[in-house]
């Protein structure tokens, strides 16, 4: 291949950023332009260098990658926006292609698929993991209702991550003991488990999830 296709990384990890250079490295007609740290510096950099194709880490200390993929899509509509991601993003796929994001594939990705990856979307082409690739018929244009909490419904889940009681919820939302009770059997069902302890770690695995929701 006689073009060079130009690369920026965007990782909050150095050790995971250095990781990815060094993956990208081995390919001989790319060109890494930089490592951004923070979604601001991903912007000045994108602004500066030009990239053909952004890897893109979903969550950063500043902002989501959903949030930096819109503004980069608005002002550089070629730029291949790749989120490259340690956690499971499933639900917010649909979202995701329609702000115009390329692929979405796993930190843990080899540097063969990269690769393969890098030269497809070269092609306008994209690849997805099959079992995504079979789920897709049933896909809808939106997470799933049973995993959405609205505002209040996250307000409380928050305080109960903190530790706060049912009537410590109750005094500080101004609501009834029996109406929390209530919003907490309700959020029980949407995250379907069965106990606080559940709810917590349900929560904090899809918290990306509800925090993308109340954006959109």
């Amino acid at each position: 291949m006689s073009k060079i296709i130009r690369i920026l990384i965007v990782d909050d990890h150095p050790l995971m950023a250095e990781a990815t250079l060094q993956t990208l490295e081995q390919i001989d007609f790319v060109q890494i332009v930089g490592i951004a740290l923070t979604g601001k510096s991903c912007l000045e950099m994108v602004e500066f260098t030009k990239p053909d194709i952004v890897f893109l880490d979903f969550n950063l200390p500043d902002q989501y990658g959903d949030e930096l993929a819109k503004i980069i899509k608005a002002a550089y509509p070629m730029i291949h926006l790749v989120i490259f991601t340690g956690i499971d993003i499933a639900h917010l796929y649909n979202h995701l292609i329609g702000i115009g994001v390329s692929a979405i594939i796993s930190k843990e990705s080899s540097g063969a698929l990269i690769k393969s990856l890098i030269t497809i979307l070269l092609e306008n082409h994209t690849i997805l993991p099959i079992p995504t690739f079979h789920q897709m018929r049933v896909l809808r244009n939106e997470v799933e209702p049973t995993n959405l909490l609205d505002a209040d419904e996250i307000k409380i889940m928050e305080m109960i991550v903190n530790s706060s009681t049912n009537e410590q919820i109750a005094d500080v939302i101004r609501m009834s003991k029996r109406t929390i009770d209530n919003y907490i059997r309700k959020i029980y069902v949407k995250l379907g488990v069965t106990s606080r302890a559940q709810a917590v770690i349900k929560y904090n695995q899809l918290k990306h999830v509800f925090d993308v929701n109340l954006r959109l």
